[in-house]
């Protein structure tokens, strides 16, 4: 085979003028950038963007992650998070289903299930850490992160085929009542979708997304997106709604001046070229947004397939710098996202660090736990880091470090109060010399071109 001939800096001057321009890049630059540019390269294009945008400023949140349930109707093959539902039969003929305590002390709603407590009844090893939380429980976890200071949960779980749309309403309303300030971004397109058909009588995805904005729902996450791609879709996780539904509920909620935010799993059975379709659609769609809708994606979240213990793990997912280059793609194809983030939790915490300087300006928050991934065999759900943790990764990318709430607007902690927690608010962004310049111990100010920080302001 005759080789390709190498790549010149020529070859790459269309593109190259597009990003100095900030004009639009076409599917065919993305691929060119996928395939032509070198990792370096493609980070300094994707960095002068990100700076052009933000300085060297970069976003964290105090949040917390809850998962309600991991039993799921669905059995997408990339998803080592979710558990069947028992239907086998108990000793005494009946069904394991109706004998799980699902009538609770919220009204009819369930008490924590777990699977391992079934009367007897045999259930794979996969499935003895299966669950589905109380209200009660919920809302206490939200209170815990609460009183520790986070400003988000953020609130996502399997389709479970038993819990009623009031424990969804009742969740939100629970919440909002003991967490007045929190911020509540909670429930993935699909599980709206799912809402819509467990409703009795069924609800429009506009009359589900109105109940629990008024039960308390702020905004929405990304999840669900996968790859917008019938191939893809039907390959990897054909029982899940596709495209069209997904941007119908985004589309719902933009118009109801709800903001979301979108993802994009990468790195299992797709293309190149449908990470880059993918992203197209987004853009389209948030074109719309800002056009003529109240609300639009906050950010955009690509998402690392991690294979292990799914039905996909004989593949063995993208490499670290197949990582850093669709980042830094994302921030070259999606002009109109303000943020591009890395999740610490799919990217790990030391590559979403270098990718602050590949295009990325968010590295999502302290979380505390995460149940649906964890990385190269992690066993707990405790995957966790502290606010100092967070600071130091991003000032030691030479970046400053700005906590957020979950609409991207700078929180100032103020002082203690009485039970020793904190007092803050949100404020828009405004200037770097509203962030506190005093270097953190442990850190040292090796750069005199940049002020160093790292303290919450």
């Amino acid at each position: 085979m005759k080789p390709s001939a190498p790549v010149t800096t020529a070859d790459l001057a269309p593109v190259v003028g597009k990003v100095a321009a900030a004009e639009r890049l076409s599917a065919e630059d993305g691929l060119a950038l996928y395939d032509d540019v070198d990792i370096h390269t493609l980070g300094e294009l994707a960095n002068g963007v990100r700076e052009r945008l933000h300085g060297r400023r970069a976003y964290f949140i105090v949040n917390r992650h809850i998962n309600y349930s991991n039993y799921c109707v669905l059995r997408c093959k990339f998803c080592a998070f979710y558990r069947r539902y028992p239907t086998k039969k108990t000793t005494d003929g009946g069904d394991v289903s109706a004998s799980l305590p699902l009538a609770g002390a919220t009204g009819g709603l369930p008490t924590s299930v777990r699977a391992g407590a079934t009367g007897g009844v045999s259930i794979s090893a996969r499935q003895d850490d299966a669950y589905a939380l109380s209200v009660e429980e919920m809302v206490d976890r939200a209170k815990q992160a609460y009183e520790a200071g986070a400003t988000e949960v953020h609130i996502v779980g399997g389709l479970h085929p038993k819990l009623p749309f009031s424990y969804y309403t009742q969740l939100c309303s629970a919440i909002r009542e003991s967490c007045p300030k929190i911020h509540i971004k909670a429930f993935t397109a699909i599980e709206i979708i799912h809402f819509t058909r467990i409703c009795k009588p069924r609800m429009s995805i506009r009359e589900v997304l109105t109940a629990l904005m008024q039960a308390g729902l702020d905004s929405m996450p990304g999840g669900g997106a996968e790859i917008f791609d019938d191939r893809v879709h039907d390959e990897a996780y054909k029982n899940k709604v596709g495209e069209v539904e997904w941007f119908e509920v985004h589309r719902t909620a933009h118009e109801l001046g709800l903001p979301t935010n979108a993802t994009m799993l990468y790195g299992h059975v797709e293309t190149k070229a449908e990470r880059i379709a993918h992203m197209i659609k987004l853009r389209e769609h948030q074109d719309e947004s800002i056009r003529s809708r109240p609300a639009r994606f906050n950010c955009f979240i690509p998402l690392s397939f991690i294979p292990d213990d799914s039905a996909l793990s004989d593949l063995p997912g993208p490499t670290g710098l197949d990582d850093l280059r669709t980042l830094a793609i994302s921030r070259l194809m999606l002009d109109n996202f303000a943020h591009i983030k890395a999740f610490w939790i799919m990217q790990t915490p030391k590559l979403a660090q270098v990718s602050l300087n590949w295009g990325v300006d968010d590295i999502d928050g302290t979380v505390v736990y995460y149940d649906i991934t964890k990385r190269e065999g992690a066993g707990g759900r405790h995957q966790e880091l502290t606010v100092e943790k967070l600071q130091r990764l991003i000032c030691e990318a030479d970046c400053i470090p700005i906590e957020r709430d979950s609409l991207y607007r700078q929180v100032i902690r103020d002082r203690e109060n009485s039970s020793g927690g904190t007092v803050w608010y949100s404020r828009p962004w405004g200037t770097e010399d509203n962030c506190q310049r005093s270097p953190r111990p442990g850190v040292p100010d090796r750069a005199t071109r940049r002020p160093r920080c790292g303290h919450r302001p």
